[in-house]
């Protein structure tokens, strides 16, 4: 027992050889104010994850890359504007319409009804037949591609089978009203009772995951000896107000943290035609939550360019365009609880760190205040 009290780093003093003074007092009150308030500081920190970051080459081949978009044009109708996506490996889809809802804004920005009525539904009028004579009671009816029939059977009974023909011949669709099938239907009255009004455009596009683009343009798209054409030229004869806004653009799904830099942006065209652009660099990354659950997404940087339109060059139609490209480096965030350890070591540091700091300083004030002490003493007795 002797020999484990001499091992003692703690020896007491007898309480009778204590002196406590008021600087000791401050000191005290002070360094347990700061230790509580370090305390609860790296309890906070212990109580909630941090994130971990990583960088590694992305080795994914193969997958899609989907894009969630959410765009408004004030000053461009729903019913001339199309979307379009292509990539660098030639895939190529014009005039995309699926997983993508539009909605005709008024000069407010106030959402108006749909009609029933639309593009599609026939009047009572006798169509036009293929052969030319008008379709009879007894008959089947397979209108005419004018032209642009793909094989002998070929039928286009309504204004958008006969522009989708056109399309895949690379052929404008000039004159609306020279089409049996979009006469009937009112094509270019709709599209005349529409002007002055705005589209909002929401949705999705599943592309692959390599560099590409996808744009909105007034009319349907159509190449033709490598360059891209509208087909709604005789409408407005290429004066489009193309001002927009992105509500939300966004590369893959939502995770903690992500910001995606074109939310909100709006442009809006003062006077010269053109095309806006942006280009925009896409990093794949991958959250994991504290409970293991991963998320595979993107973040953006993006960079923004309006090109005017000259005359006599021949160049892409007005329009939105966003060109992407992707990073070979793709970033890995991983939510991580501190250990406990960890946490007490911190405790612990906190603890004894104020304590020796706070004993030195008061050692410091109290030797101060005896040394001046003394002095003045000795001052008195010379």
């Amino acid at each position: 027992m002797n020999r484990l009290r001499n091992l003692d780093a703690y020896p007491k003093i007898n309480e009778d050889f204590y002196q406590r003074t008021l600087s000791g007092g401050l000191i005290t009150l002070f360094s347990s104010l700061l230790m509580l308030i370090l305390f609860f500081s790296e309890l906070r920190l212990y109580m909630h994850p941090v994130t971990e970051t990583q960088l590694r080459v992305d080795t994914s081949r193969g997958e899609k890359l989907r894009i969630n978009f959410d765009v408004t044009f004030p000053a461009l109708q729903c019913s001339i504007i199309s979307i379009d996506t292509m990539d660098i490996s030639g895939e190529r889809h014009l005039d995309v319409r699926h997983d993508i809802i539009k909605r005709r804004l008024d000069s407010h920005g106030n959402v108006i009804e749909s009609k029933q009525d639309g593009i599609g539904h026939t009047k009572i009028e006798k169509p036009l037949q293929k052969h030319g004579g008008r379709l009879e009671h007894n008959e089947t009816y397979c209108g005419s591609c004018f032209g642009a029939e793909a094989t002998d059977d070929t039928c286009c009974n309504s204004c958008e089978e006969v522009r989708e023909a056109y399309r895949k011949k690379g052929w404008a669709l000039s004159d609306p009203e020279s089409i049996d099938q979009c006469k009937r239907e009112g094509y270019v009255q709709k599209v005349k009772d529409e002007e002055g009004e705005g589209c909002n455009l929401h949705g999705f596009l599943e592309v692959n995951k390599v560099a590409g683009n996808f744009h909105f343009v007034p009319g349907q798209s159509f190449h033709q000896s490598g360059f891209q054409f509208g087909d709604l030229i005789f409408f407005q004869q290429g004066n489009y107000n193309i001002s927009h806004k992105v509500n939300r653009l966004a590369f893959g799904d939502f995770f903690p943290g992500v910001v995606n830099p074109l939310d909100g942006v709006q442009w809006n065209q003062e006077k010269q035609n053109g095309v806006y652009q942006y280009f925009v660099k896409v990093v794949p990354s991958i959250y994991t939550d504290v409970h293991g659950h991963t998320i595979q997404s993107n973040q953006f940087s993006v960079t923004e360019h309006f090109q005017k339109m000259e005359a006599g060059r021949m160049q892409s139609p007005p329009g939105v365009f966003f060109y992407y490209d992707l990073s070979p480096i793709k970033v890995i965030f991983e939510e991580q609880h501190v250990e406990f350890l960890h946490f007490l070591t911190n405790v612990c540091a906190i603890v004894g760190g104020i304590f020796t700091v706070s004993g030195i300083v008061d050692s410091f004030i109290y030797h101060g205040q005896r040394a001046i002490k003394k002095k003045m003493e000795i001052g008195k007795f010379n």
